[in-house]
This record gives structure tokens, sequence and C-alpha cells, in this order.
């Protein structure tokens, strides 16, 4: 939000920062960090959200630069918030009560588009192997176990595949609802807080 709403100098360097740690794959991440910290829940989260944020701050920086050119930022200027980057407390108040509301549609949106990938990213590495070990459950173990079998007991291996699909379409499908029940250029308006 700080990158989209100072710009310049500020917005090029915070965004050379994201370009330099996406430029790094996340599965390197998270197997790095698993090698450090061991294979745990944990240390694949950390692993996953060390990345994940990367789309999140593009999306709403690209937001912020767009919204800080509406009316009301200009409103909430005029009635003294203020702009200057001198006073930090008047750009966060300008940032969370006028610019970040109006993004919280497509972060919400964001997010509930994450999760799948990151569902899938656990499942498959456990599959490999790398990710959970053993005493602990996971689709992608269960999977993993159950390809000892499949030529037995084909349906163990079907049972984790079918709970992944279906967790990973119901949040799309939840991701894609709020997209269209938040995103104020498909509804026809804008959530204008100008006033305090």
């Amino acid at each position: 939000g700080i990158a989209g709403y100072v710009g310049g100098k500020v917005d090029m360097i915070m965004m050379r920062v994201v370009d330099i740690i996406y430029s790094v794959p996340s599965m390197l991440y998270i197997v790095l960090i698993m090698l450090i910290f061991g294979a745990s829940v944990v240390s694949i989260m950390l692993g996953i959200s060390i990345t994940c944020w990367i789309d999140m701050a593009r999306i709403v920086r690209q937001q912020v630069k767009s919204l800080k050119e509406q009316e009301f930022t200009m409103a909430a200027f005029v009635l003294g918030a203020g702009s200057s980057i001198i006073c930090p407390i008047v750009l966060i108040r300008i940032l969370l009560k006028h610019l970040l509301i109006n993004t919280m549609g497509q972060i919400i949106v964001t997010v509930t588009l994450m999760v799948p990938q990151a569902i899938f990213t656990e499942a498959w590495l456990s599959f490999l192997g790398v990710g959970i070990s053993a005493p602990m459950a996971s689709w992608g173990t269960l999977a993993q176990d159950a390809r000892e079998l499949i030529m037995t007991y084909p349906m163990q291996t079907v049972y984790p595949m079918i709970a992944i699909c279906i967790t990973i379409f119901s949040f799309n499908f939840v991701g894609e609802g709020l997209e269209k029940a938040l995103d104020p250029k498909i509804r026809g308006d804008l959530y204008e807080f100008a006033g305090d």
C-alpha cells in the first residue's frame, strides 16, 4: 500500500525487493526451510508464506495506485487528512481508512484463490516424500502410501485425490463468488469512505 500511495523512489525500491524475492522459485524456499527446520507443518507453512505474499503485494500496490487518483481520496485530503510523507501517521490514516478499505474485496478474493495453491503444494511435497513425514497425516502422504497398493486396492489412492480436488474446487468457487460479490467494477459501484 505504501509503495502504491507514495510512488517514486519508494515504490521503485520496494518493488525491486519484491522482484528479487520473486525471482527465486518458491519450491526452493520451501525445500531449504524444511532442510533447516525439518519436515513439519510449521516449516512448510513458513516456506509457502515467504513467497505467497508477493502476488498480493503487487495487486494491492496496483489497486492503491489507481484508487489514490479517485475523488474520495482527494476529499480526504481536502478534509485535512493530508498526504505528506513527512507525517507517517497521516499516510497510515489515508491508507487504512480510505484506500485499503476499497481494496479489501480484491484482497479477500486473492487469499481465497491462494489457499488451494498452498494445499496443493503441501500435498505434492508430501507425496514426493519431502513434506510431512509418516507419524503425521497429509493427503499427499496418504496418496504416497497408497501408491504401493494401487494394483490390489486402487481406491486407497483415489480417496486422497478426491479430497484434494473437492477442497481445491470449493475454494476456487468461493473465490469466484466473492469476486462477483466484492468487486466494485462488477457491481458497478465503489466503496467511498471519504469522511471519518
